[in-house]
């Protein structure tokens, strides 16, 4: 049984929901405009500000996709509501982080810079302040969009064991490991 398919949903002032007969959710809010193809046997009903997600059997695929789409949709409606920001350090002697417009330009040790267009949909911004890892804060309403674009950006440089350098999310707890020298 699925406990988060069964989760209602509450819809705050300000933000509409329109269902299509095919299940094509489109989610408006003060941030922006959202829309998500959902299982077309799954059933949506909006009630007195509330959205429920409801599947016709017990069927291994139905019971995959009901908490799935009610997530999908929670996320959206969260997003054009308050949004999503995602966090990311260099952290590695000489790794610097800039951007002009939505070009990222990252250098982390290679040979060449590394330039990475950020989509449009998403707010790009860098910061470094002296003494501290340079930071890239995304800032977006759709979750999906903006955890691929931040998992991209980390695979340039992802952080190894040893010393702990490369591309992080902020926070991020990283395995160390000992190391050559811890054996003698």
């Amino acid at each position: 049984m699925s406990r988060i398919g069964n989760a209602p949903i509450t819809v705050p002032a300000g933000v509409t929901i329109d269902i299509s007969p095919e299940n094509l959710v489109k989610v408006k809010g003060p941030k922006g405009e959202l829309m998500q193809q959902v299982e077309p046997a799954l059933s949506i009903k909006i009630d007195d500000g509330t959205l429920t997600v409801s599947r016709p059997d017990d069927s291994k695929h139905n019971r995959s996709m009901h908490g799935l789409s009610r997530s999908l949709i929670n996320n959206m409606v969260v997003g054009v509501t308050e949004g999503y920001t995602i966090s990311l350090e260099a952290v590695g002697v000489g790794y610097r982080a800039s951007n002009s417009g939505q070009l990222l330009e990252l250098s982390l040790g290679y040979s060449h810079p590394i330039h990475f267009f950020i989509p449009e949909d998403i707010k790009l911004e860098t910061v470094t302040e002296k003494s501290k890892a340079p930071r890239i804060n995304l800032t977006g309403i759709d979750k999906q969009l903006i955890g691929h674009i931040a998992a991209k950006i980390r695979s340039f440089r992802p952080p190894e064991p040893y010393k702990g350098k490369g591309v992080r999310f902020v926070g991020e707890q990283i395995r160390r490991k000992a190391g050559k020298t811890a054996a003698k």
